[in-house]
């Protein structure tokens, strides 16, 4: 219990609230899928009696799962998601049951267009899954699945979930006797998918430098003086030439690219440089 954050806490009941919203407002009045488990409980509570809801669904399969994959993920993740899971559910539930807000046929802000009940659908319960994940837990129990057996089938996380999602999509269409909502509900997995991405990782990512070269002091100097930062300096052999070498390491961000590449090649016009994303950057209190 010492090791929970009150912050994380916070951050983990309005992931949970806003999951719920996404999906109670824009996707389940329509029949329109989310992914993994809670796609397949909208699924099982649309063809089961009316007692068994959203929320019940939500409860009895991700507890389980999130119970199975404890050993895997941790006594904190654990309690994060389950957390999560509860909040997610008892926001559904409120939402459809309690509060004076008509969800039964047509969602009340997106009316009948279906491209904008699954884009803002995805999108919004994609902020409440990257919230999850970004304190600590997962509000589906299909990323623990994915942990649990990807490499039992030797195969990715990314694709197992994935794959779950195709088969869930496909069962949706057969059971519905319609491939119009499973289809839209693709689009509304890729927006989810995306805005996860946006929010782990960060909508304006970084970029790291890899500059090899032969004039690594000019370099380093004018870059730290230019840019204002650091850079690190690896020593380095050429494989072909057996020449001594220097890599630089130097993170920067897309609007700084273009006059890096400048500096380097007015200096050393043979440097060699690549260019990759970084998601975060950590930088020691000293």
């Amino acid at each position: 219990m010492k090791e929970l954050k009150l912050k994380n806490i916070l951050m983990l009941t309005l992931a949970g609230c806003i999951n719920a919203f996404g999906v109670t407002v824009f996707l389940a009045p329509v029949k329109l899928y989310d992914s993994g488990i809670s796609g397949t409980a909208m699924l099982l509570s649309q063809i089961t009696p009316q007692w068994c809801s959203l929320s019940l669904f939500l409860l009895i399969i991700n507890i389980p799962l999130f119970i199975f994959g404890y050993k895997k993920q941790g006594k904190l993740f654990t309690i994060y998601s389950l957390y999560t899971v509860v909040i997610y559910s008892l926001g559904a539930w409120l939402i459809t049951d309690v509060l004076p807000i008509d969800v039964s046929l047509a969602s009340p802000l997106a009316g009948d267009d279906l491209l904008l009940r699954a884009l803002f659908g995805g999108i919004i319960s994609g902020v409440g899954s990257g919230i999850t994940i970004r304190y600590g837990g997962a509000i589906d129990g299909v990323e623990v699945m994915s942990v649990v057996f990807s490499k039992k089938l030797g195969i990715t996380v990314g694709t197992f979930v994935m794959v779950y999602n195709v088969i869930l999509y496909v069962i949706c269409g057969m059971v519905r006797g319609s491939w119009i909502l499973p289809l839209y509900s693709i689009v509304t997995y890729m927006a989810g998918l995306k805005t996860i991405d946006f929010i782990v990782e960060g909508i304006d990512r970084s970029k790291a430098a890899m500059i090899i070269t032969a004039k690594p002091e000019e370099i380093s100097n004018e870059l730290m003086n230019v840019f204002g930062s650091g850079v690190t300096k690896i020593p380095a052999k050429g494989g072909y030439s057996k020449a001594d070498k220097t890599v630089i390491y130097f993170i920067l961000d897309r609007f700084q690219i273009s006059k890096m590449k400048d500096i380097v090649h007015t200096i050393d016009g043979s440097a060699f440089i690549t260019i990759t994303e970084v998601a975060d950057v950590f930088k020691a209190n000293i």
